[in-house]
């Protein structure tokens, strides 16, 4: 991981043409069924006012820092992150939004949500987190966008910060759905054996970063930031959208979301991560595709002790195409493993990647591809 400097200048990479041809067909006001599809429109991510919420919160010890005792957890202290890591990662945002709209993608960029407001409901009070990673929130699928139950107390509100661009998708022929907004009670949160935060099944909790898109299917990872009511109700919720097969996935990875385990290339070609899936236990629907296993990150000091995301966030990258992928420039075993299967490689960076807990894919939300619901797996 590149760690840069405030003053350290900004390299914009030239990135390849759109495709030629002539005029795209029009899509609705939402069209995305799938992650590598030709991309026409995404929300990027705002650092401002990124913070740490008060981790005596049992939601945010689960989500935020898992692995660490509660006497580790007790020497972090809540409130924003440094500024130069906030100033650094917008810097890094607006390169790649730059680099977006060269690639002929409309972006959308709303402004963060003060998260230094307190709040609360019956028996908890809390802070917010961030802006930075649209994904994490927001499921779309076809025309609709679904709101999803996060089980973080810290993140009850911040989907407001889209909710503008929300409603003039809704008045343009998008469907908008909210799922369930969860009590959060200290039912929700528990310990294992090991003393360690879980998830329960007190109500549906779960965040869209858990779910990928292959056309008519969707994936569902269940782990401490999605547990098995939420994927209940998005089976539910899909059934009426169409004949859309949600496939779970369980005891792959137990941290969080799937987008650091688990990337869907091209139909046929799928990135795993070998610390998390081995050859056998690749996931059922995606047995005899192609599969790339990614090369160990490459990693640096960070600008705080104790991060969100593991060094893994670094295969967490953006396809723009089926021949097009946005990747941290500092994973270069990546960039070649990739660039030998054909894909045409933009390096960029996201300094603060894992101290924000958020890569390519985690900073954006794509509303449109070009894709529809295609069966990739029949």
């Amino acid at each position: 991981m590149s760690t840069g400097t405030a003053d350290a200048p900004t390299e914009r990479p030239a990135p390849p043409p759109p495709p030629a041809g002539g005029p795209r067909p029009a899509l609705p006001a939402v069209h995305s069924w799938d992650e590598f599809t030709r991309l026409r429109e995404v929300v990027v991510g705002d650092a401002t006012h990124s913070r740490v919420p008060p981790l005596s919160d049992p939601s945010a010890w689960l989500n935020c820092y898992p692995e660490l005792t509660p006497a580790e957890l007790r020497g972090i202290g809540a409130g924003l992150f440094p500024r130069h890591v906030i100033e650094e990662s917008n810097e890094d945002l607006a390169v790649l939004a730059d680099t977006l709209r060269g690639l002929g993608v409309t972006v959308h960029q709303p402004p963060a949500v003060d998260h230094g407001v307190e709040y609360g409901g019956p028996g908890w009070r809390t802070t917010g987190r961030s802006s930075y990673c649209p994904r994490d929130l927001t499921l779309v699928v076809g025309s609709a966008l679904i709101e999803s139950p996060s089980p973080m107390r810290a993140r009850y509100f911040e989907a407001f910060g889209w909710r503008p661009l929300f409603q003039d998708y809704l008045l343009r022929g998008a469907h908008w759905i909210c799922a369930p907004r969860p009590r959060l009670d200290d039912s929700l949160f528990g310990t294992d054996e090991d003393g360690f935060p879980v998830l329960g099944e007190a109500e549906p909790a779960f965040e869209a970063a858990n779910c990928l898109r292959l056309g008519r299917d969707v994936f569902y990872q269940v782990s401490r930031s999605g547990n098995e009511l939420g994927l209940r109700w998005l089976e539910s919720t899909l059934g009426l959208l169409g004949d859309v097969r949600v496939h779970p996935l369980r005891g792959v990875y137990e941290g969080t979301h799937i987008d650091s385990t688990v990337c869907l290339l091209r139909p046929g070609l799928v990135l795993l991560n070998p610390e998390r899936i081995g050859p056998d236990t690749v996931p059922e629907p995606l047995k005899g595709w192609d599969v790339l296993w990614c090369p160990p990150m490459t990693g640096g000091p960070t600008a705080v002790p104790h991060t969100l995301s593991t060094p893994w966030v670094g295969m967490n990258l953006l396809m723009v195409d089926e021949g097009t992928a946005i990747v941290d420039g500092d994973q270069t075993e990546l960039v070649r493993l990739l660039e030998g299967r054909g894909i045409t490689v933009v390096p960029l960076r996201l300094r603060h990647s894992r101290v924000l807990g958020g890569g390519f894919h985690c900073v954006t939300l794509d509303t449109v591809r070009e894709g529809g619901p295609e069966d990739y797996l029949g």
